[in-house]
């Protein structure tokens, strides 16, 4: 199928400007381009031709996404994130009629890239049904090597000030989409006061991040990471075998009290959009207190992970993606719910306990070779909130949505194309 012969049908995206982006970019390639709104918040990020507002209740968005469907003839969706409502359902549809379905997400090994895959994220990604010696396999065929971490990028500040206005917007037109429902617990009022307030706290929150680090740092004592997540992301929500983050820091205190030599410390990470819906620092010194662990918990808000990686001894976390920092370091670790990375070669499967008192070390070749995998195919370098991030993607990515094969199909069966990755940042 040509590129003037694509019909796309764009759902929900990233806080921002990307999707209209990239629905621009599709036109210039010679596809046509609609967009399904829910809220202001989308049509104020779909300045664009080709908008359609959907103002109606959960249960008629099935019957209304068909007729949309036959009405344009849509061969592509293309939506971020799989398993919010009206997504799953999108979903459901296009693999029943045959459609391609274009899912974008956080990057697998954020913050430097992206992920783009096909039919399914995280826990429903194809990289779940996949071995690490098929992985091998399809890269003896590659030849060149790909880069390491840039040295400077990320768009943290930037994320935060899209999704407030961005929850702002959605609140302002609330009229004009009484039905609309967020696919999160809380309400938009409350989505935007959190992420104005977290954004307007950047600096006291830095102030406290740097004592706690240094503190942790300087304080001469072995410890553990626990990395935290967020208890609404999909990837925690409808992949972990814990309904709370408060279910996951009751398990890791109980077993560190069991099983970690006494001298030993816990560090627990917070996410960096850690928005406070949850009191973590309250709760976690509440626990440390019931599990006799007093003095030997320590709580970190936010901020990067590579300065507290540097000298953990294990990291523990339920599925981040952030855990395969600690694998690119050589550091044990044991992921609890599905991740894309859980593949046992590198991953520890042993007790909670007993990892804590003498964990598996991972085979750091096996995921080197894993992680090249993923830089060959579903990881794009850039970024969705910063503009040259937006830029870096739209070279790279448009192409791949294109293709007749998914990333992993194209390197499987030896059909890929060179991947223009982005070179390091001095």
């Amino acid at each position: 199928m040509t590129a003037g012969e694509r019909r796309f049908l764009f759902l929900q995206g990233p806080h921002g400007p990307w999707f209209h982006h990239l629905g621009r970019m599709l036109r210039a390639a010679g596809g046509q381009v609609w967009r399904i709104g829910f809220n202001l918040g989308d049509r104020v990020f779909w300045p664009g031709p080709g908008y359609i507002a959907f103002t109606g209740a959960l249960h008629d968005w099935p019957d209304t996404l068909a007729g949309h469907l036959d009405r344009h003839a849509i061969t592509d969706i293309v939506l971020y994130g799989d398993t919010r409502p009206v997504h799953a359902t999108a979903v459901r549809l296009a693999r029943a009629r045959g459609l391609t379905v274009h899912v974008f997400e956080e990057g697998y090994l954020r913050p430097y890239w992206i992920t783009y895959e096909r039919g399914g994220s995280n826990g429903n990604s194809r990289l779940m049904g996949l071995s690490l010696p098929q992985m091998q396999a399809a890269l003896a065929t590659v030849d060149a090597d790909l880069p390491d971490t840039p040295g400077t990028w990320g768009d943290m500040r930037q994320h935060m000030f899209w999704g407030a206005l961005y929850h702002g917007c959605v609140a302002l037109g609330g009229r004009a989409y009484r039905a609309f429902r967020p696919h999160r617990d809380l309400t938009v009022g409350q989505e935007f006061l959190l992420y104005l307030k977290a954004f307007l706290l950047l600096p006291l929150h830095r102030v406290q991040r740097r004592i706690a680090t240094w503190r942790i740092r300087f304080g001469g004592f072995p410890y553990h990471l626990a990395i935290l997540q967020l208890d609404h992301d999909a990837s925690f929500r409808d992949h972990s075998p814990f309904r709370t983050t408060g279910e996951f820091l009751s398990v890791v205190m109980a077993n560190f009290a069991k099983g970690a030599p006494r001298h030993h410390h816990l560090v627990f990470k917070a996410h960096p959009l850690e928005d406070g819906r949850t009191p973590l620092a309250a709760n976690i010194a509440r626990l440390a207190r019931d599990s006799g662990l007093g003095g030997r918990v320590h709580f970190v808000r936010g901020g990067k992970l590579a300065h507290l990686l540097t000298d953990a001894r294990t990291a523990v976390t339920v599925n981040s993606t952030a855990g395969q920092q600690a694998l690119w370091r050589g550091i044990p670790l044991r992921p609890f719910g599905a991740a894309v990375y859980a593949k046992p070669e590198f991953v520890s499967s042993q007790p909670l306990d007993a990892f804590f008192a003498a964990p598996d070390r991972p085979d750091t070749r096996a995921y080197r070779a894993y992680r090249r995998f993923l830089l060959e195919t579903s990881q794009v370098s850039g970024g969705f909130y910063a503009s040259r991030g937006r830029r870096a993607l739209l070279r790279q990515v448009v192409d791949m949505m294109l293709s007749p094969q998914d990333p992993y199909a194209a390197l499987l069966d030896g059909t890929a194309a060179p991947r223009q990755q982005l070179r390091v940042m001095k």
